[in-house]
């Protein structure tokens, strides 16, 4: 199993800080690094994450931008071909539909088409996740369509740690890179080292060792997982859970390990179950774990239609913990005990991003 050597003593930020603090230690050291994107100078700076940068090094290295996706794209494949750092912000993943062109044509297919010669080196930071209602076309999940094409590297951090490392991976990378950040995880803490540091590609992290179920959950479903494992101990069941931290690379060796001593696994993803994340995972686990499993796959996703803009549809559109501990109940054919489960929601997302 993966591990990473951490300070011993605990200092905590939120997320967003940690983010913020990554960009601020990189530029720092990298005078090519630069950030761009519509917002990034507003007063609340993509959820505080580039307040503190642009305080620092100005507008000439914190570029507001207008809305132009494939346009800003194409700048930031032109710059990282003369040695510039690219850090460009999308506060809705969702426009950067518009952006494929450029991310998937040309930047992705660079240093193939040129033996190897040459490369595109940048990042992309997209934003995920319901806000305040905000619907079809502002709070959709699009990883699987990154994931699908080589040469792209995808990260979805589940925490601060990894919220600063993979920003600073990323931009050591000789590769374009995509990080794919969730609304509700700004103001989560956790610790995070004040000195620079990497988290690495294709290295997954067991947040929780179990025995009976394996459970891989990207992003807010990973501490969704963390949850119904508190939920599911009290029950007598052993939940392992496994955050892939980077779908593309993917660690399949953690997986498929645990699967094989488990024999069950559930994959929970921010994203719709069809050709998305989960399907990858679960193809991936019958196809070399198949005589191990002692039940069906089971996945879990979004509700097979748009997103509502409605607050009770949404409680019903997006998964939680709840799902997981249903499903993780009716696999071992248990009764679940929703008494372990009744806490309310707390929905405290101000906007408006």
């Amino acid at each position: 199993m993966y591990t990473e050597k951490r300070e011993t003593k605990k200092r905590l930020l939120t997320y967003a800080n940690a983010i913020s603090e990554a960009h601020v230690q990189t530029m720092r050291n990298d005078p090519d690094c630069f950030i761009m994107g519509l917002g990034v100078t507003d007063y609340k700076g993509i959820f505080g994450t580039t307040i503190s940068a642009f305080k620092r090094f100005g507008p000439k290295r914190v570029i507001e931008t207008p809305a132009s996706e494939n346009a800003l794209t194409g700048i930031t494949i032109g710059a990282s071909l003369t040695g510039k750092r690219p850090v460009l912000i999308h506060a809705r993943n969702d426009f950067m539909f518009l952006a494929l062109d450029q991310m998937i044509n040309g930047a992705s297919k660079w240093k193939y088409m040129y033996g190897g010669k040459s490369s595109v080196s940048f990042v992309i930071r997209g934003i995920i996740g319901k806000g305040w209602g905000q619907g079809p076309t502002h709070s959709q999940s699009i990883q699987s369509v990154f994931m699908h094409f080589p040469g792209l590297y995808i990260a979805m951090p589940s925490t601060p740690y990894d919220a600063k490392g993979f920003i600073v991976s990323s931009l050591s990378e000789n590769v374009p890179c995509v990080i794919i950040e969730h609304r509700r995880l700004y103001d989560t803490f956790g610790d995070v080292p004040k000195k620079i540091y990497k988290s690495k590609f294709g290295k997954a992290r067991v947040i929780k060792k179990g025995s009976d179920i394996t459970l891989v959950a990207t992003s807010i479903m990973a501490m969704e997982g963390v949850k119904a494992y508190i939920a599911l101990k009290k029950m007598g069941i052993s939940l392992e859970v496994i955050d892939p931290r980077s779908l593309r690379p993917l660690d399949k060796d953690t997986i498929l390990r645990s699967v094989r001593k488990t024999g069950r696994l559930i994959v929970a993803d921010t994203s719709w179950t069809t050709c998305g994340f989960s399907s990858e995972v679960a193809a991936l686990a019958s196809g070399e774990t198949f005589k191990y499993l002692k039940s069906p796959i089971k996945r879990i996703g979004v509700a097979d239609c748009p997103s509502p803009v409605s607050f009770k549809l949404e409680e019903k559109f997006y998964p939680t913990y709840k799902d997981i501990f249903i499903e993780c109940c009716k696999m071992l054919n248990k009764t679940p005990d929703l008494g372990l489960i009744a806490d309310p929601i707390i929905d405290s997302f101000k906007g408006p991003y």
